[in-house]
């Protein structure tokens, strides 16, 4: 019988461990989310307060490179407008990210965001 709790106690062991890993992974930004639904997004949610004149400074994806936007997605929640990053879904963020990172002043594809 104690073997068999052992095998229970490293099988649940394992599950834990797993079930933390897939949630830690899904805090994770990568820029394999779609490019074309980013750029939407944050011209909708983003742009409305990072415009020339807006209440936050002016901001488009050539405004980081893709080191920098990696950091700020990483942390959010100490930012200002972190109320309004949490409205959004999981995979909303990385679309966004995707758009931001793609585009960003050292990527091959830099863009401002008109």
């Amino acid at each position: 019988m104690k073997k068999n709790q052992f095998f229970a106690t490293v099988l649940v062991a394992l599950l834990i461990a797993a079930t933390f890993g897939i949630a830690m992974a899904a805090d994770e930004f990568t820029n394999t989310g779609n490019d074309n639904k980013g750029k939407y997004l944050f011209r909708k949610n983003c742009r409305t307060c990072h415009i020339p004149g807006g209440t936050a400074p002016d901001l488009s994806p050539n405004s980081k490179t893709q080191a920098q936007w990696q950091r700020t997605f990483k942390s959010y929640e100490k930012l200002t407008c972190k109320d309004e990053w949490k409205k959004l879904s999981q995979g909303d963020l990385n679309d966004t990210y995707t758009y931001l990172y793609n585009h960003a002043y050292d990527s091959p594809q830099p863009a401002t965001c008109e």
